[in-house]
């Protein structure tokens, strides 16, 4: 998994809540469900999430994911490149407009 936009938004969608079925998560996230579905895989074998199914459940189609403290680690170092990246935006973005004044 080469994106980090696709984990840093997976790994901020299952932080806010951990309990999704695949496809509601592919729809919220705008992902296909083989794409979705490649990423948790690839979280997993990094050691940022841990996928548990509801065994007992009559849906089976409800797992949970919940973030490693890896995963927590990851996603705060993701969450601040991201905040970086924004800011660097925003003040390119205000020189340009005072350039233009």
């Amino acid at each position: 998994m080469k994106n980090t936009n696709d984990e840093f938004d997976i790994l901020r969608k299952l932080d806010k809540k951990n309990s999704f079925t695949q496809r509601s998560l592919a729809n919220e996230l705008g992902f296909s469900l083989g794409k979705l579905n490649y990423c948790l895989k690839e979280l997993k074998k990094k050691g940022l999430i841990k996928i548990n199914n509801f065994k007992n459940n009559n849906n089976k189609l409800g797992y949970m994911y919940i973030l490693t403290p890896s995963g927590v680690k990851a996603k705060t170092k993701l969450t601040i490149n991201f905040m970086k990246r924004k800011m660097k935006e925003y003040d390119e973005l205000k020189k340009e407009f005072e350039a233009k004044k």
